[in-house]
């Protein structure tokens, strides 16, 4: 019998750069509990670092039960990374609704003036679906995430803006991977033990 020289776990290498609104894929080995099958939305990339977001790893504490006058809002607070836990941010899709929000892709924004975003979710004008709350982020010095990047431990794409804000479980890596098809269908069907089979 002849041996076939397959790696199933090769390593695939990022084809497009870094930068504000792309996201990153974790790959299904590296990265131990905290970002194993994580999509993280970047919304800064310079010299200086990085800064992103876990997109599908919600938490199971309603929003509203954590922040001071928000009313029936029922979204989950997601982890958003490892970094300053005890800090809120969020994404939404309610542009300039929302003053002093950076625009990260066509249509969703990070940050802007909170007393503005909770009113809008008190008036039923911001919901789950056009908000998305995470508690800390993930963070990068300068330099850091180029050189994971060279190690293929995160592979660059784009996505959806319905995809970002509609990230709320850790499926999702695997159907993202799935629609990026070729030798990421591996990484998808990849079983969380690679020595199980």
């Amino acid at each position: 019998m002849e041996n076939i020289d397959v790696d199933i776990f090769k390593t695939i290498e990022s084809q497009i750069e870094p930068q504000r609104g792309r996201i990153l894929i974790a790959d299904p080995f590296s990265h131990g509990l905290v970002f194993m099958r994580s999509i993280i939305l970047l919304t800064e990339h310079n010299d200086e670092g990085s800064v992103g977001f876990v997109l599908n790893k919600p938490t199971d504490v309603c929003a509203e039960d954590l922040i001071d006058d928000i009313l029936n809002f029922k979204g989950l607070l997601h982890f958003g990374g490892p970094v300053h836990t005890n800090t809120l941010h969020y994404l939404h899709t309610l542009g300039e609704k929302v003053p002093d929000s950076i625009k990260i892709t066509n249509s969703i924004y990070w940050s802007g003036n909170f007393e503005t975003l909770k009113s809008l979710i008190n008036s039923g004008k911001a919901n789950p679906k056009t908000v998305k709350f995470f508690m800390g982020y993930t963070g990068w010095i300068g330099g850091q995430l180029e050189e994971e990047l060279k190690e293929n431990s995160w592979v660059v794409s784009t996505v959806a803006d319905k995809t970002i804000m509609e990230a709320n479980s850790i499926s999702v890596w695997n159907n993202i991977l799935s629609e990026l098809g070729g030798d990421f269908k591996m990484w998808a069907n990849c079983p969380f033990n690679p020595q199980m089979n």
